[in-house]
């Protein structure tokens, strides 16, 4: 390669480590017009951060469902070579302390996440019908009625809440935990537990038990978060083999291998970490991310509150608006040709899911929060064979409760700023003071 196209691929400083720094995420206009100028000036650029392993961005919509779609070329688990690579983005330092403490592997979770078809295949297809919209429909029943004892909740406040921490964070969780058998006393862990689990690089969510800013902080506490997970689960788990019930924590539990043996129990930890994790956090990110729309933009309000129809479509637009999963990492297993780079062997890539949401070339208009875009072709659920499991579970919840919650609402005004959380991976808004004006 010549010093000429090395120098075309390089991504500028300023904006390769406002996208993979985590602390580059706490502010939301700069990080969107960061990835406005990747896909106008650079789709297919460089990053080269201190600290980081050098690794390709990807703004683009059709690059990101080009490499989704090829899971043999781009690996998420390190092809033959297992728990080479990690597929979520972590500093040089963060990955040495995980291969230290686990046998020089960076497969520190048995979940989808962390496999490569066919292996990834047959772990998913322990819970795949569980999650079809044909079995989700019995638990609609349930669903709305958390919704609507939230919704009760929150109406019986003065309408001066924080958004996020008294109401979007409860309702999904309480969810989750419910569809798991999992005792509502026993949520405030739970909680506490997801919000180590994504918030590892935001100083609000640091353990107690790990020093704060060191290099490997993150690595140390996302480690000791998964042994809480699994001190946690372990009794839920051996609870299900011996006392089944109709549940997805038995479906889990239960689950056996080709050979009639029950998977490992670090399987069925995965499951279940992944499930209260990527279930709670993206939602309640996702339902505050679409309501603050709806509050500073109060004709749609008004629009959504007319049509109770438009409840499916506001739930997608939230979703492409948001993006809570911000990343996943992947590693070319042979050399390719994308976008006209020239990709090696080895190469790394973190597909930038928010960016893909925004690229007018797919989405028109994609600055405009649009209660009526269809179609719309956001990827906030991935694409390819690692596509959400919990998507049509995400929707229903998302769904129900705009149908509950927006009949109630006459106003909502943030009364004082939003942060972020400080996060390159999984996360959406940290805080939404608002000043809610409830109907009649």
């Amino acid at each position: 390669m010549s010093t000429t196209e090395q120098v075309t691929e390089l991504i500028p400083d300023t904006v390769a480590r406002r996208i993979v720094l985590p602390e580059g995420h706490r502010d939301n206009d700069a990080l969107f017009e960061a990835y406005r100028w990747l896909r106008e000036n650079n789709p297919l650029g460089r990053a080269v951060v201190e600290g980081y392993d050098p690794l390709w961005l990807v703004s683009k919509h059709a690059d990101i469902m080009e490499i989704e779609r090829q899971p043999d070329i781009f690996t998420s688990a390190g092809g033959e070579d297992k728990g080479s690579v990690n597929p979520i983005l972590a500093n040089q330092a963060g990955d040495e302390f995980t291969k230290s403490i686990n046998n020089g592997s960076l497969r520190i979770l048995e979940t989808l996440t962390y496999l490569d078809p066919p292996e990834h295949t047959a772990i998913k297809d322990i819970a795949l019908d569980w999650f079809r919209p044909t079995n989700l429909a019995q638990w609609e029943g349930i669903i709305r009625d958390l919704a609507k004892a939230a919704v009760a909740r929150i109406l019986k406040t003065d309408g001066r809440i924080d958004f996020v921490k008294d109401f979007a964070l409860h309702y999904p969780l309480h969810v989750i935990m419910s569809l798991f058998g999992v005792p509502e006393s026993d949520e405030p862990r739970m909680m506490a537990l997801t919000q180590e689990f994504f918030g590892t690089a935001d100083p609000d969510a640091a353990r107690d038990d790990v020093e704060p800013l060191t290099p490997d902080a993150a690595a140390k506490q996302w480690v000791a978060t998964i042994q809480d997970f699994y001190a946690y689960f372990e009794k839920l788990l051996q609870d299900r083999r011996v006392n089944p019930r109709d549940d997805l924590a038995t479906i889990i539990s239960l689950a056996r291998n080709e050979s009639g043996e029950y998977y490992p129990n670090e399987v069925a930890y995965g499951y279940f970490i992944a499930i209260a994790t990527a279930g709670h956090d993206t939602t309640s990110s996702t339902l505050a991310g679409g309501m603050l729309e709806l509050g500073r933009n109060p004709e749609l309000l008004a629009k959504a509150k007319a049509d109770p129809a438009l409840a499916p479509h506001i739930v997608n637009e939230s979703l492409r608006w948001a993006s809570p999963v911000k990343h996943f990492m992947r590693q070319a297993t042979q050399d390719y040709t994308l976008r006209g780079r020239d990709i090696k062997k080895g190469d790394r890539f973190m597909l930038l899911y928010q960016s893909g949401n925004r690229d007018a070339e797919v989405i028109p208009d994609p600055d405009r929060f649009d209660l009526t875009r269809r179609p719309n072709k956001h990827i906030a659920f991935g694409y390819g064979p690692h596509m959400c499991i919990g998507q049509h579970l995400a929707k229903l919840e998302l769904r129900i409760m705009f149908e509950e919650l927006l009949p109630h609402i006459e106003s909502l005004e943030l009364v004082d700023e939003t942060k972020m959380i400080q996060t390159n991976f999984v996360g959406g808004l940290k805080n939404m003071p608002v000043k809610i004006a409830f109907t009649g």
